[in-house]
């Protein structure tokens, strides 16, 4: 009994680190793929063709580096994603939407907005914009207008 004990509590200390350390891999993943996009401008400006071709090679390797971190994330956090049903507006049937389309204002009230989006290591909102889940989708909108600005389909399992 004992041992189980202290294998819980081992096991209790170790998972918020872990937790931690893939936020940590996530952040510098982003800013790897900042990083080399800096130096493709940079080659665009004063490099060669070559450079330029190396530079764009690099660039593509980081945000697949980073796609990887994100799914393993993903992946060993299937709980977060798995929110409650959706119960979209009376008399709403769900139809993929893309960057532009305008929402009526009862798709993006109160209700369905996210409101803590870095559980979800979603980028933060900035101005009007606000994150809401529309059916599986997540969707980045302008709260004036309802305009949409960014789709993540198939976010939530």
């Amino acid at each position: 009994m004992r041992k189980l004990m202290i294998a819980g509590l081992i096991a209790a200390t170790l998972a918020p680190s872990m937790a931690a350390a893939q936020n940590g891999e996530l952040r510098r993943g982003r800013e790897d793929v900042r990083e080399e996009q800096r130096e493709l401008r940079d080659a665009q400006r004063y490099g060669s063709r070559r450079d330029v071709r190396e530079e764009r090679r690099d660039v593509r390797d980081a945000r697949r580096e980073y796609r990887e971190d994100w799914r393993d994330y993903r992946r060993q956090n299937a709980n977060v994603f798995r929110g409650p049903a959706y119960v979209g507006p009376r008399g709403w049937r769900y139809r993929a939407v893309t960057p532009g389309y305008q929402l009526r204002p009862s798709f993006y009230g109160q209700r369905y907005v996210i409101a803590d989006p870095y559980r979800y290591r979603l980028p933060r909102a900035t101005g009007p914009n606000r994150w809401i889940r529309y059916g599986n989708d997540v969707l980045l909108v302008n709260g004036r207008t309802g305009r949409v600005v960014t789709v993540y389909d198939r976010f939530f399992y």
